[in-house]
């Protein structure tokens, strides 16, 4: 909801990093792979955070800000509050998550036939936090952090590759902006924390895979098939 290696921060397309830049070969697939439950269980841990600072996270809907509560409050937090602490958080503690269950090994074993790239809309105070997070639980390095709907970037690095692509989100926001802006790219939804899939939206546009054992090799598949 809402990633050392390579960091860039291209703003919704523009200015978008070669693949080289990053460490990657345009010769070779590219899987590009969010961050926020999907290889991390970002809920999990920003609700710890939250109890630390006296506030409470329900899961009443696929959002964040209106999850946000104070204890026994029947309304969620102002929505200015509610972006303070998101971005403490990122500033702070999206270091301390814990990784997806899978996801490493799977992203390790996809990465024998394809580029790996992570792409995070996440503050920029996060980048520190999250390169280090990627290295000590042995996840991919190649990381952009962006905002804003993943549909332009995800074109602008497509472009650059001969292979095929394929883009992994929890959000169906970024998975549709994906399939408007860069049709030909695989999509796939995963929801890392299970109490968050019987609300999180889904389109069967965008296969929802939430083991990443099967999700990597579905991936693979993908990017194995011809374009």
């Amino acid at each position: 909801m809402a990633e050392t290696g390579p960091i860039d921060r291209p703003a919704k397309g523009r200015n978008t990093p070669t693949l080289e830049s990053l460490g990657l070969a345009r010769g070779r697939p590219l899987a590009i792979v969010d961050v926020d439950e999907v290889l991390g269980l970002f809920m999990r841990s920003f609700g710890a955070f939250l109890g630390g600072h006296g506030y409470e996270l329900r899961f009443e809907r696929f959002a964040l800000f209106q999850n946000i509560y104070s204890p026994g409050s029947r309304e969620p937090v102002e929505l200015a509050r509610g972006r303070a602490l998101f971005d403490d958080f990122f500033t702070t503690h999206c270091g301390l998550m814990e990784p997806a269950p899978g996801a490493a090994q799977a992203l390790t074993r996809l990465s024998r036939h394809a580029e790996i790239l992570i792409l995070s809309n996440a503050p920029a105070q996060a980048e520190r936090l999250r390169g280090d997070w990627l290295k000590r639980h042995g996840l991919p390095q190649s990381l952009i952090l962006s905002s804003g709907p993943k549909g332009p970037i995800t074109a602008a690095l497509a472009a650059q590759t001969t292979g095929r692509t394929a883009f992994i989100d929890d959000l169906m926001s970024n998975l549709d902006s994906v399939a408007e802006h860069s049709p030909a790219t695989a999509r796939f939804q995963h929801v890392a924390d299970p109490r968050l899939r019987d609300i999180a939206p889904r389109s069967a546009a965008h296969p929802r895979i939430d083991d990443w054992t099967e999700l990597g090799e579905a991936v693979e598949q993908a990017l194995r098939t011809a374009p």
